[in-house]
């Protein structure tokens, strides 16, 4: 019994940090592509910041939302995903902060790594341009913290029953 607990804290440990490496590294890209849909037109190309950005040259070949015919357009769809994305990442931070053990860290995360989902396919949806990583790996989160939530809410439970037959 007690090999099987080091084994399932182990991959319990494996698992949250792979959710700790997950929030960090897309936070940080995330953050910077919220400064590109933001801060544009400075940051599109031809801009005084664009230099920070210079890989959204090509990209914005690819995603027509990034580039000048949509800013010219004055479509809101990237500057609102931008916004988005800075709420997802506050979230993605707070889970950070709180550390995988806190009692709320699983809701922290479940919410980003939701939130992250959701607008991924959104996207995918909208433009059928899929980008894995970023649907695969909110869904793994889900799924591992999904299961913390879980355990948490089945604890609960038994405490609450356990205080009724007292």
């Amino acid at each position: 019994m007690a090999t099987e607990t080091i084994k399932t804290r182990s991959a319990r440990t494996q698992a949250h940090d792979f959710v700790w490496w997950w929030f960090l590294t897309s936070s940080l890209v995330v953050l910077w592509d919220a400064g590109y849909c933001l801060l544009r037109p400075r940051s599109m190309e031809g801009g005084d910041l664009a230099w920070i950005w210079k890989p959204y040259v090509l990209y914005t070949t690819i995603d027509a939302t990034y580039g000048w015919e949509a800013f010219n357009n004055n479509e809101g769809f990237t500057s609102a995903q931008a916004a988005m994305n800075l709420i997802e990442t506050t979230i993605n931070f707070a889970y950070l902060y709180l550390g995988s053990d806190a009692p709320l860290a699983p809701l922290a995360g479940f919410t980003a790594a939701s939130m992250t989902l959701a607008k991924t396919m959104l996207y995918v949806f909208r433009e059928y341009y899929c980008g894995c990583a970023w649907i695969l790996a909110p869904a793994i989160i889900m799924y591992i913290l999904g299961k913390d939530l879980a355990a948490s809410l089945r604890i609960a439970h038994r405490v609450q029953n356990a205080k009724k037959v007292e």
